[in-house]
């Protein structure tokens, strides 16, 4: 039987950005790998902390319109604890003896893709539930605020630089 090689972080630099690849929507993973991660996941959803949970419940029982948080999503290699895809808002929260190293370091590939992190600690949740919802409520603001300026700029230079544009039209059945 062969030993197996424990597991390493690289030192990893403050300002250094993880590379960006074209595979696998912008990370380098093997399939095996993410179906690992999936697998993870899963066991997590199964088995949540009490924090988690009355985080989710809270969640479940909100209505925030078209925007959705999914507990324990793969986001890349990282498994954040809730995800809104549309705002590219992840939620993680810090429990005791979590590695603050790797935390770090997921945040930051985070943040290269453009994905917000915002962190909370588990005992901020289950015992000042009503600031920690202030909190996600006022990030969801200012995330929404973030995509709506960064969409009226491009549309603003896309007028501006003389390619021919035309708002977007929706198009219905073709008629005879």
């Amino acid at each position: 039987m062969t030993e197996r090689k424990p597991l390493t972080l690289r030192p990893a630099s403050d300002d250094a950005e993880p590379a960006i690849k074209k595979k696998g929507r912008g990370w380098e993973i093997s399939e095996s790998r993410l179906d690992a991660l999936h697998d993870r996941a899963r066991e997590m959803r199964r088995h949540s902390t009490p924090a988690h949970k009355a985080l989710a419940e809270k969640f479940a029982d909100a209505d925030m319109g078209r925007y959705t948080f999914k507990r324990h999503a793969v986001v890349g290699s990282a498994i954040v604890d809730f995800n809104c895809h549309s705002l590219g808002m992840a939620i993680d929260i810090d429990e005791e003896g979590e590695d603050e190293t790797l935390a770090k370091r997921r945040d930051k590939s985070l943040e290269a893709v453009g994905i917000r992190v915002m962190r909370i600690k588990a005992d901020d949740i289950l015992n000042n539930m009503d600031e920690v919802l202030a909190r996600i409520t006022a990030g969801m603001r200012m995330r929404i605020a973030d995509r709506q300026e960064a969409r009226r700029k491009h549309f603003d230079e896309k007028k501006n630089s003389g390619q021919g544009y035309k708002p977007r039209t929706v198009r219905g059945p073709k008629r005879d």
